[in-house]
């Protein structure tokens, strides 16, 4: 299955995610805005039609990238964007998650990037240890409404327990769930497991592991280097290639500010790994 819903579209299991466009630390300008703005055309001529970005990535900055790139966009292109926080001058992430702040960011995201409708908002927690209660009912009605006004098609969690999807689902329809999730962290499987039964798409960020830390022990661990030599393709696409046999409705997003990268990335569309890799890449949690 190389597709799978997402809030009204049926998008390619491989998408493109705009964190990286910005600044260091999500923060500022891009280092190259040409090169940023090639990035994104790119995504549409290579068939992506799945686009995650967030309107405090920058701040702003992801988004206007967005507009300035595609728009007019593609009619299949489903655009997806979160709320739940905002950057002060410094670049420091804070809580902007009142029910108030929650739409007035998704009117943000929408009049930044010039639609009248985004295909999912994913509200975005940026505790997943605060046990759900009547403040994320709140915010979940926040969300509900700006779905019933026709602001956003579905609703998004992300950086959830468990706990907080059945608590939404008992409330309304969840159309995906983005949670942390690679080779070397798969504390998420049980929301993993909730959303493949229920048929909700899970977008899992960091799935090469964290941007930020220069290690990263997800593409630098030996048996992704040795399956990546044996097969000839880098240690990303293994990884990633990887993350599309955990379950069908797995939807990626890998970010990149590179063309190349991008175009590596999405090559992953034709990469079938042997069985014994995907046993060998299994058994590393």
């Amino acid at each position: 299955m190389d597709r799978f819903p997402l809030a009204g579209h049926t998008v390619g299991r491989v998408g493109y995610g705009a964190m990286q466009l910005p600044g260091p630390g999500v923060f500022g300008p891009p280092r190259d805005r040409a090169e940023a703005l090639a990035v994104l055309r790119r995504v549409v001529e290579l068939g992506i039609d799945h686009i995650d970005t967030s309107q405090y990535y920058g701040p702003d900055v992801a988004n206007e990238l967005i507009r300035d790139a595609l728009h007019p966009y593609p009619a299949d292109l489903a655009i997806v964007s979160k709320v739940g926080a905002r950057r002060d001058d410094t670049g420091a992430w804070l809580p902007w998650d009142d029910p108030a702040d929650l739409r007035q960011g998704i009117e943000d995201n929408l009049a930044c990037l010039r639609v009248e409708q985004l295909a999912a908002v994913n509200l975005r927690l940026l505790d997943e240890k605060e046990p759900p209660g009547q403040r994320f009912d709140d915010q979940l009605g926040a969300m509900v409404e700006a779905r019933d006004a026709g602001l956003i098609a579905g609703i998004g969690l992300s950086n959830i327990t468990v706990e907080h999807l059945r608590r939404a689902r008992q409330q309304t329809e969840i159309a995906c769930v983005q949670n942390p999730y690679n080779l070397l962290d798969r504390s998420s499987d049980p929301v993993l497991a909730e959303c493949t039964a229920a048929g909700i798409a899970f977008v899992p960020f960091f799935p090469l592991g964290s941007g930020f830390n220069p290690q990263n022990p997800v593409l630098n661990n030996d048996t992704v280097r040795a399956a990546a030599e044996r097969l000839g393709i880098g240690a990303a696409q293994v990884v990633l290639a990887w993350t599309l046999t955990v379950a069908p409705n797995v939807l990626l997003i890998p970010g990149t500010s590179s063309v190349a990268h991008l175009e590596e990335n999405t090559a992953v569309r034709d990469v079938e790994l042997p069985a014994d890799v995907v046993a060998e890449l299994n058994a590393l949690a």
